[in-house]
């Protein structure tokens, strides 16, 4: 049997549910009574991946964002706004808990957002507020996807996304458009129950691949980000004019932010992730407030994402929880009568990265904003001018080192000052793994704690160019062009010949070629290299199974298992490898284990179920295999097995419809 790779899917909580909220259990606990079930509803829109300078409202010229402009016309626009993190969850994990990094641990994909935080939705929530979010991407899906924890308050949570298979469409698998995401929120509106809501709407389109639908993608085919800017434009204000039509816009709080932006070739780096200029720190920040307050403000002080929960209790009548890092922007908004804002003593805006060591082994990165200047922590430490340089192009390191060490000395008392150490660092399963690098990402199932080679380990200016190509071949693994990945991966392993993830790609590629034999030799080093990795033992498990090596392939896939104790697809490949080499009862033990964790598996099912018609089972086999026949009706091994079944059990006229339905699905001859 080919084993290939399996997908299972995920849950999608209906829009329709909103109107049922009162009798759905949210993550964090029963709503209280006597909360405030009178404040402005609260609309909170993320633009993943969007960079500040392609603002209409804060200078652009390319005209991109009329809807967003529009806004900011009636809301009050903050032009120095900087995110704490340039990924996607993090930086969403500081804006809904008012929180840095180092304080709720959420610095990498997959790690779950602690109970004990405070968290916006659930703060509203136990106040009176109907919650609902609608998000556009994996990598916020809290279910099973890379964000656990992220539905804590939430009456409904829009998610529901899964890996893709072989031809997919990617946007019905590991990401959704803006419109459908809109749509969808739309949809939740107009069955809204009585009472104040909060709505976070997260548009994930301009996140590289940049492929923007038309009309968009054939007038910006020479800049296909700024045609999903332009799109994702277009989306907000169909959700502006809804708001509008449902007499909802004019009473509302509505806060619209990116959790970072995106490099696009600056300072080498092609996306987003391993460094902390301007390019991907500092973001679009506007704020319309109930009745259109102080509109056509715009504040030239420094703001941070971690300022915007705070910011939004405080507009709403909620006391900040002490726990919150940021504070309210409302002190920094000029007063109706006045043209500047009350003068501010400078906020200095923090940043930092884990991503270069976590992905590479590389240094990580931490910067602070203060003043005029711009300081990153790196084994060559950088300072540039924002002033002078706002290209970052000039580091003053060297000849301006006192003003070097004493921001470094003023990084490391901050970071001090808000780092805490009551939420436990977790780390990503082997599954989640696999889903971030089917988004492009670098990712790792094991986690390097070593903090002394965490500070002092490459620098990543200097490896940049690996980041750009290992990226490439991930999205080329993902798009199944294997033949284009194999040399991008060869290149960053000739440079880097002990980076486990290349070394696992490179085998995943040339297992995609159908070369196992030559695909053996990376993964066996990628297991090597990362002993306790499920995902690396697992790719070894069915590059052996092709090959023919049945025992060994068995071998890894109990290690994977073992590893991985809630990942059906390992406890199915290992099912099919004992049913192969003859542990039948074995075989069954994993089958009924891998339907416990996902009862519409449709391989468990379908070998379940021949496995039961070859025992003469045919009665419990029908169970399986209608079903393994309802989710891929168009699978022909599942009618034929199906007739097969019926056949023992007597039913002439079933199994014949089952055999022609197979006959149906055969493949033309070549």
């Amino acid at each position: 049997m080919h084993l290939g790779r399996l997908f299972p899917g995920l849950v999608l909580l209906s829009a329709s549910l909103w109107c049922q909220s009162g009798s759905l259990r949210p993550a964090g606990g029963e709503k209280k009574a006597g909360g405030n079930a009178s404040g402005p509803n609260v609309i909170l829109i993320t633009l993943d991946t969007t960079r500040a300078d392609r603002m209409g409202f804060l200078g652009s010229k390319r005209g991109v964002t009329p809807n967003l402009d529009e806004l900011a016309r009636q809301g009050i626009v903050f032009r120095h706004a900087y995110a704490h993190v340039p990924l996607t969850t993090a930086s969403h994990a500081t804006i809904l808990t008012g929180t840095y990094p180092q304080f709720n641990h959420v610095n990498d994909f997959g790690v779950p957002l602690s109970a004990q935080l405070p968290y916006l939705p659930d703060i509203l929530r136990r106040r009176g507020y109907h919650t609902a979010a609608f998000v556009a991407s994996l990598v916020l899906d809290p279910l099973d996807g890379t964000a656990p924890g992220f539905d804590r308050g939430f009456d409904v949570y829009d998610a529901g996304f899964h890996l893709r298979a072989h031809g997919a469409d990617r946007y019905k698998s590991v990401e959704r458009r803006a419109a459908d995401v809109v749509d969808h929120a739309i949809t939740a509106l107009k069955r809204r129950p009585p009472g104040p809501f909060f709505l976070w709407v997260h548009l994930y389109d301009a996140h590289d691949p940049y492929d923007p639908p038309e009309p968009y993608k054939t007038k910006y085919v020479d800049q296909p980000y700024d045609g999903e800017i332009a799109y994702v434009d277009a989306s907000v204000g169909k959700l502006l004019s809804a708001l509008r039509a449902q007499n909802l816009y004019d009473g509302a709080l509505i806060a619209v932010m990116a959790d970072h932006g995106e490099s696009l070739g600056a300072h080498g780096e092609n996306t987003h992730g391993v460094f902390l200029y301007d390019e991907t720190i500092h973001v679009p920040l506007l704020l319309k407030l109930p009745a259109n307050r102080n509109s056509g403000k715009q504040v030239e002080a420094r703001a941070s994402l971690v300022d915007v929960a705070p910011t939004i209790l405080q507009s709403v009548g909620i006391t900040v929880p002490a726990e919150m890092q940021g504070t309210s922007l409302l002190t920094m908004i000029p007063a109706s009568n006045a043209s500047k804002a009350p003068v501010e003593q400078d906020r200095l805006a923090y940043a930092e990265t884990d991503y270069p060591h976590r992905a590479f082994g590389w240094s990580v990165l931490r910067a602070l904003r203060k003043g005029k200047y711009l300081y990153i922590r790196a084994p060559q430490a950088e300072l540039y001018d924002q002033e002078a340089d706002p290209q970052e192009a000039h580091n003053l390191s060297s000849t301006s080192k006192a003003v070097s060490d004493t921001l470094g000395t003023q990084l490391d008392e901050f970071r001090r000052k808000t780092t805490q150490t009551m939420v436990d660092l977790a780390k990503p399963d082997p599954e989640k793994v696999q889903k971030l690098q089917a988004l492009g990402y670098v990712a790792s199932d094991t986690t390097n704690t070593d903090s002394k080679a965490a500070d002092n380990g490459i620098d990543p200016k200097s490896r940049i160019e690996i980041s750009n190509l290992l990226h490439d071949a991930m999205l080329d693994v993902e798009e199944t062009r294997y033949r284009e990945a194999v040399p991008l991966l060869e290149r960053v392993l000739k440079d880097q010949p002990d980076m486990a993830v290349a070394t696992m790609q490179l085998g995943i590629a040339q297992a995609g070629l159908k070369n196992y034999a030559e695909a053996l030799a990376p993964l066996q080093k990628a297991v090597q290299l990362l002993p306790d990795s499920g995902l690396g033992h697992y790719q070894l498990g069915l590059a052996l199974f092709e090959t023919g090596d049945w025992k060994g392939a068995a071998h890894q896939f109990e290690a994977a298992v073992a590893r991985a104790p809630r990942w059906a697809d390992a406890h199915f490949s290992l099912a099919s490898v004992y049913a192969r080499i003859d542990r039948v009862p074995e075989a069954m033990s994993e089958l009924d284990t891998t339907l416990g964790l996902n009862a519409d598996h449709y391989r468990a099912n379908l070998l379940r179920g021949r496995i039961l018609s070859l025992q003469g089972h045919a009665m419990e086999a029908l169970t399986n295999l209608t079903t393994a026949a309802r989710v891929q009706p168009d699978s022909r091994e599942a009618h034929a097995f199906l007739a097969d079944a019926y056949k023992q059990l007597g039913r002439p006229f079933d199994a014949e419809r089952e055999r022609a339905e197979a006959e149906r699905l055969r493949p033309p001859n070549p």
